[in-house]
């Protein structure tokens, strides 16, 4: 699965914005700059595109689970070389480490996205490469378990929103004033952008 999808994707579910962006990758010791991040996150047929490469995913799923979990004493991220890659099942096994996944609970995912999968099955993604059961996950169960992600934390946060909404108390009406004292037009005041990707500073 190209990277820059999964980046996109991660960012969606978990609502993560330029800034939190930038400073997930600088737990992991990677100076991002906006414009550089903003290039991978284009699609391919995007003007201005650049193609995630192996170590940024890495570095971005290593900041994750340093900000979620903690850094670990005396180990530092490992920056992946020019020709190392990151497999599928890499980049699942660091978004469970992050999000302190079980099996249940990535299964639970999947189905979210109309997936269906054993739990003898997925466990296999999980296994070391030279262990006779392992398998290689394809880019269809990567996908489908980042927009089961999706569905859930974006789900969840709409169903917040409405349910304070919902419980919040009518604002008592404004007495108007005389007309004298209503001459002056105060500035308009452009509402905050609502970008899941957040604003630059």
């Amino acid at each position: 699965m190209i990277h820059n999808d999964v980046l996109r994707r991660l960012r969606y579910a978990l609502s993560i914005n330029d800034t939190a962006a930038i400073s997930i990758f600088k737990l992991a010791n990677y100076d991002m700059e906006f414009g550089y991040l903003h290039a991978i996150m284009k699609k391919e047929d995007e003007e201005g595109y650049l193609p995630c490469r192996d170590k940024l995913i890495s570095l971005f799923l290593d900041g994750l689970i340093i900000k979620n979990r903690g850094a670990r004493e005396g180990e530092a991220p490992k920056i992946l070389k020019a020709k190392e890659r990151l497999s599928n099942n890499e980049v699942m096994r660091k978004i469970r480490i992050a999000m302190s996944y079980k099996d249940d609970d990535m299964i639970h995912l999947l189905k979210l996205a109309d997936f269906r999968i054993s739990k003898s099955e997925f466990s296999a993604f999980f296994r070391k490469p030279d262990h006779r059961n392992y398998k290689p996950a394809g880019d269809q169960v990567l996908r489908n378990l980042l927009q089961g992600m999706v569905k859930k934390y974006r789900s969840e946060g709409s169903q917040k929103s409405a349910e304070l909404k919902s419980t919040a108390k009518p604002k008592p009406k404004a007495k108007q004033k005389p007309a004298s004292q209503n001459n002056e037009q105060k500035p308009s005041i452009k509402g905050d952008n609502k970008s899941v990707w957040g604003k630059l500073s």
